[in-house]
């Protein structure tokens, strides 16, 4: 009879997720994983198969949590400038207070590009961040918040864009006048 896990996966996947942002996946060896999840390489692979499966399950809630949490931000009856101003700038602010921590999502794309089944999660992300926005903006055109002639998917796709290279900038180590700066140029688009 197998026994019982010793411990949380759930728990190991968030503490994962976290060690992943901030070295990413071939900085984070199996030893310094293992330590930090306070597990043994055993339990690793009888809990995730791989580091590989483990980096999955992490970078899954990761884009889960954050199409979630955009989806709730949006769907307030803020107009749209204000709603992304204020997503925005919290973006900025996390980035300033902690610049190791990173974007999984940006490190996933740019670190493990060749890994199809990452590039698949990010292209899925990616669209579904698109269609969140998009449904956003489209609610905006409504109420007459966007210019005339502003595409909602356009603005979206710029966007999704800029928000990924508000993130590289962030890792860059970019001063917080920089990134409000690039805020409120990028807010324009709206006009």
């Amino acid at each position: 009879m197998a026994r019982p896990r010793a411990f949380d996966t759930g728990l190991a996947v968030e503490r994962a997720m976290d060690l992943f942002r901030r070295q990413g996946y071939h900085a984070t060896p199996l030893p310094l994983l293992t330590a930090r999840l306070g597990i043994g390489s055993g339990s690793l692979y009888a809990a995730f198969g791989s580091k590989d499966g483990l980096y999955a399950q992490a970078l899954e809630r990761y884009c889960a949590a954050l199409v979630a949490d955009l989806a709730r931000l949006t769907e307030a009856d803020t107009d749209i400038r204000t709603a992304l101003r204020a997503l925005l700038l919290t973006l900025v602010a996390d980035d300033v207070a902690d610049p190791e921590r990173g974007c999984l999502l940006v490190n996933a794309a740019t670190e493990r590009a060749a890994h199809d089944a990452t590039v698949a999660q990010v292209r899925v992300t990616m669209a579904a961040v698109e269609a969140v926005l998009t449904d956003a903006l489209e609610r905006a055109a409504e109420r007459g918040e966007l210019g005339a002639g502003r595409c909602p998917v356009e603005l979206a796709r710029f966007l999704v864009t800029f928000v990924q290279g508000l993130h590289v900038m962030g890792n860059a180590r970019a001063d917080r006048v920089f990134l409000e700066g690039a805020v409120s140029g990028a807010l324009r688009v709206l006009d």
